[in-house]
């Protein structure tokens, strides 16, 4: 488990364990700096291990004014190497949870370090530009619905609006009055616009099946109770501008170079699994990973709601 804990009265950063690469690796590369910063039993703590460190726990030291950060960790990691030259003085180095950790580590490290400097570090903004202008730049989202909305309990009470509506009663103003959706009532029922699959399939069917200025002619039955319901305007949905959706496309050509460089490492090594169960659990996991890597890019990513 890798974990920081606040000291509240010496407002120190404590007993950070070893696992400083958890997680993903994508996260930026630790800075090359050999600088030494303290020494503890004739151990260096660099400040590429205090800048490492910084990274990995940003989330945990944003409360931390910018000053006293790298104090703060430098403290932690020495009180972490004190504790470790005790460990080891102990005989930890023979325990087989030690050596299963180290292990585990020693991989994770490796595959960190090499993803970073063959995956991260070589993309570049002209392929994540190429893969906006492929995957969405080209894509026509759906149409979005701009609708309004009567929420009532009985099928009755929605059946007597659609009665008033007909009559030349005011959409806005009978939402406001009866309507029990807490969320649009107010608003005369306005929901705004959405797109395929926002609301739940009744609604979206119903709305789907109206033109602008059309009202439902019969009540709408959903999980919430009975809709009568207005489509206000229709629009086609533009696609995302580039600045909107530049990460997410990052994270879809460094998925794609991740996977492509992991089949290739695949193809040169043995894989044994000896128990029946998790050999067919994994085969299953690989078939899928193999389907997902092949399939074209899901639709492209959505729009901020006006």
């Amino acid at each position: 488990m890798s974990f920081l804990i606040l000291s509240s009265a010496r407002k120190s950063l404590r007993l950070i364990p070893a696992l400083l690469l958890a997680g993903v690796v994508l996260a930026g590369p630790a800075r090359a700096d050999g600088d030494v910063l303290a020494r503890v039993n004739g151990k260096d703590i660099t400040k590429a291990e205090v800048d490492m460190a910084m990274d990995v726990f940003g989330q945990q030291l944003a409360q931390v004014p910018d000053g006293a950060k790298q104090s703060m960790v430098l403290d932690a990691l020495i009180d972490m190497h004190v504790v470790a030259d005790a460990a080891a003085a102990s005989g930890v180095k023979d325990d087989p949870k030690y050596k299963a950790r180290i292990s585990f580590l020693d991989a994770q490290a490796l595959r960190n370090t090499y993803l970073e400097d063959q995956v991260q570090a070589k993309i570049t903004d002209d392929e994540i530009k190429a893969r906006y202008e492929k995957d969405i730049a080209g894509y026509t989202p759906p149409e979005e619905v701009h609708a309004r909305h009567i929420l009532v309990k009985t099928e009755d009470e929605a059946k007597a609006i659609i009665a008033d509506l007909a009559k030349g009663g005011d959409f806005a103003k009978i939402a406001e009055e009866k309507s029990q959706d807490p969320g649009s009532a107010k608003q005369g029922g306005d929901l705004g616009f959405f797109a395929a699959g926002d609301m739940v399939p009744e609604f979206e069917k119903a709305a789907g099946e109206l033109k602008p200025g059309e009202v439902t002619k019969t009540p709408v039955k959903t999980q919430f109770g009975f809709h009568v319901i207005k489509v206000e305007d229709i629009r086609d949905a533009a696609p995302p501008k580039f600045e909107d959706v530049e990460q997410q496309v990052r994270q879809l050509v460094m998925r794609d170079k991740y996977l492509a460089l992991l089949d290739k490492a695949k193809a040169s090594e043995k894989v044994d699994i000896l128990d029946a169960d998790l050999k067919k659990g994994y085969e299953e996991i690989s078939k899928n990973q193999a389907g997902d890597a092949a399939a074209p890019a899901d639709a492209a990513p959505a729009a901020p709601k006006p």
